[in-house]
């Protein structure tokens, strides 16, 4: 996704229950894979402006909608990806990845922080850390 800059906000319940957010998006219960996540993010999908939420590997539902951050200090050049990633990092414990369709970068927010175009490694040293079982 990061390489073909398509945007994408994908979201790993922890310990918090998402089913909130799940009850008003479109139920996918899939395994996750690449080619899902390709598929629902392509540009022009009616699912890729939403994120999808991940629950144990399986992709719960796709276009879900995550309150934005009120936080003031956000920079403007980060859209409303971002802002959604960051909003849902400050209710519950879940881990979001967020990939810049304008620049294909890659951040991850967390305990209503993101840490912004960090690398491929960087990203899985937050996924091992994190989302251990």
């Amino acid at each position: 996704l990061s390489s073909r800059k398509i945007g994408a906000l994908i979201t790993f319940e922890k310990t918090n229950s998402l089913d909130e957010f799940v009850s008003s998006a479109y139920p996918i219960n899939a395994q996750l894979n690449h080619e899902l996540l390709s598929t629902i993010f392509y540009p022009g999908s009616p699912l890729h402006d939403g994120a999808v939420i991940v629950r144990m590997n399986t992709i719960i539902c796709a276009g879900a909608y995550f309150p934005p951050t009120e936080q003031m200090d956000i920079p403007k050049s980060l859209g409303s990806r971002h802002r959604a990633a960051i909003g849902i990092s400050e209710v519950t414990d879940a881990l979001t990845i967020v990939v810049s369709e304008e620049t294909g970068k890659i951040s991850v927010a967390l305990n209503s922080y993101l840490d912004y175009d960090i690398t491929k490694e960087s990203l899985l040293l937050y996924l091992e850390k994190h989302l251990q079982s």
